[in-house]
């Protein structure tokens, strides 16, 4: 009788708000839970990283919208999850939390993560073999070759 008394309270308990399961409160599934944001903040609007691009340059542009926040990195920590979809959405929900102290560990973990994105940047080799497919206008091919070729590592020279 009191084993199942124990059980339904903690039933009761779970459906009243999750108090008794582990994990699930607010400190918990919070990135900086203490944060609060500045009176009168408006949230920038984000380039969203759905994870198939450059992560870095997600990072750049992530930082140069937060302008009114300065240089507090638990911000940045709290809402970098507003600019991200996708499996980059997932990676960052299924972080632990308690694993990212600080925006550094955090933005190396993201590079770590989505930094295959850079390694399979083309090479001149690759530009060089980019025929026209024949189903594409030339001005298709020229725009498909401009945008690979911007993304060529190292760089191609003017």
């Amino acid at each position: 009788m009191k084993e199942e008394l124990k059980k339904l309270t903690g039933r009761v308990q779970s459906v009243e708000g999750g108090k008794s399961i582990e994990g699930l409160n607010y400190e918990d599934l919070c990135i900086q839970p203490n944060v609060e944001l500045p009176k009168g903040y408006k949230p920038p609007k984000f380039e969203m990283f759905d994870g198939t691009g450059d992560p870095k340059v997600h990072l750049r542009t992530y930082y140069d919208k937060l302008l009114g926040v300065g240089r507090d990195e638990r911000i940045r920590m709290k809402r970098f999850m507003r600019s991200l979809t996708g499996d980059a959405l997932y990676w960052y929900i299924s972080q632990n939390p308690k694993k990212l102290v600080n925006w550094v560990s955090m933005a190396s973990d993201f590079m770590d993560r989505f930094r295959f994105n850079t390694e399979n940047a083309p090479d001149v080799f690759y530009i060089q073999n980019l025929k026209k497919k024949p189903t594409e206008t030339f001005r298709e091919y020229a725009s498909r070759w401009r945008s690979k070729a911007a993304k060529v590592r190292p760089a191609l020279e003017e």
